[in-house]
């Protein structure tokens, strides 16, 4: 077999083997297999130009993706699936990009717990079931969510739901309805707990009754 063309096209280069066979390939492929015209070909060189040539482009891809923001491997997966990348390379492209630390779960979900300790108002709960729809390993996300407390996030939370709620229910149905509250934003019930008691709302609640007699 010889290739009989290879020509540029945007980003990859067409090659056409004997007239009637044709791939494209990227540039990687081009420096690493020394592809001219004229050049010849075995059956297994080529084999190994189109495997070659599948992962390169997969791996280019993976690299677009992950620029924009860090991904989780399964976010990779899926989008490496979705442009026709060759299911059986796309485990040696995810392999390589974990090597060179361009994709890494623990540390991508380190920083998103960090995130939500300086900004957010999610407890463990939440943001274990969100990575698990992610594709994160439960193993993967229970070790990153053990370093962690959320604690003043729960303060910080309840602080603003007092806010809302304050002065419209007595204590009891207030301390219940902040418990919910915050227990559907993913806080441990205790967590919660701990964190009303925070608020002194029966002195509140006192407040509240000398004002209105």
């Amino acid at each position: 077999m010889k290739i009989t063309k290879i020509e540029k096209k945007k980003k990859l280069y067409l090659v056409e083997i004997d007239q009637k066979e044709s791939l494209y390939v990227t540039e990687d492929t081009v420096v690493k297999y020394m592809l001219t015209k004229e050049k010849t070909l075995s059956k297994n060189q080529l084999e190994d130009i189109k495997n070659f040539a599948q992962f390169s482009h997969g791996k280019n891809l993976a690299l677009y993706f992950i620029s924009f923001k860090q991904r989780t491997e399964k976010e990779v997966r899926d989008y490496l699936f979705k442009h026709e990348i060759n299911p059986h390379i796309i485990p040696q492209i995810i392999d390589n990009l974990k090597k060179d630390h361009w994709i890494d779960d623990y540390k991508l979900l380190e920083s998103l717990a960090q995130q939500n300790l300086n900004s957010g108002d999610k407890g463990a709960y939440v943001l274990k079931q969100k990575w698990l729809q992610k594709g994160c390993e439960k193993q993967v996300i229970d070790e990153v969510l053990t370093q962690f407390d959320f604690s003043e996030v729960a303060i910080k939370v309840a602080s603003k739901l007092l806010r809302k709620y304050q002065g419209k229910l007595p204590t009891k149905s207030l301390k219940d309805k902040l418990t919910q509250n915050l227990i559907n934003k993913g806080f441990a019930f205790q967590e919660s707990k701990q964190a009303i008691d925070q608020l002194e709302l029966e002195a509140e609640d006192r407040k509240s009754t000398r004002l209105n007699s």
